[in-house]
C-alpha cells in the first residue's frame, strides 16, 4: 500500500510563459504484523529483518524461512523467490499461503493459529502431522512473551 501526495507550484519560465511543476512523493507503508506473524518471525529468525542465515541446511531464505515450494505455490508474476529475504514480501507471502490452505472450507471447521502455525511449518497438511506439534509449542511461547 502506497500513499501518494501532490503539490503544485507556480513558476514562470524565461520567456514568462506560466508553467506548473509537478512533485508526487510515494511512501510506502509496511504489512503490519499480527501477533501470530511475530511469534513465527521469532520462532524463525529471532526476528532477523534482513541478511538472515539461510535455514533447513540452506533450503528456506528470509525472515520467515520461505522453501521455494511454499513461494510457488503462492507467488505472483514478476515476483522472484529472491524477494522472500525482505520482510514486508516474507508476511505476504505467509498471508497469501494460509488464504490458500487455512481455510474452514479446507480443514471443514474453524481455522485457529495453531493449524496456521503448523500448516507454515509442516506444509498444507501440517496441520495434521504430529512432528509440527514441537513448533506449535515453540509459536504458542513466543505468543506468551
Amino acid at each position: 500500500m502506497a500513499t501518494r501526495t501532490q503539490s503544485n507550484t507556480e513558476g514562470h519560465g524565461r520567456d514568462g510563459e506560466k508553467h506548473m511543476i509537478f512533485s508526487t512523493l510515494a511512501i510506502a507503508v509496511s504489512v503490519s504484523i499480527t501477533p501470530l506473524q511475530s511469534a513465527i518471525w521469532q520462532v524463525e529468525t529471532s526476528q532477523c529483518e534482513s541478511d538472515c542465515p539461510k535455514g533447513d541446511n540452506g533450503a528456506a531464505t528470509g525472515p520467515l524461512q520461505i522453501h521455494r515450494a511454499c513461494w510457488e505455490d503462492v507467488k505472483r508474476d514478476g515476483e522472484n523467490y529472491s524477494d522472500c529475504e525482505g520482510l514486508d514480501y516474507s508476511i505476504q507471502i505467509f498471508q497469501r499461503y494460509m488464504l490458500r490452505y487455512a481455510t474452514e472450507k479446507r480443514l471443514k471447521r474453524c481455522v485457529t493459529d495453531q493449524d496456521r502455525s503448523r500448516i507454515w511449518n509442516g506444509g498444507p497438511n501440517g496441520y495434521k502431522r504430529q512432528s509440527t506439534e514441537i513448533y506449535w509449542e515453540k509459536v504458542q511461547n513466543a505468543l506468551l512473551e
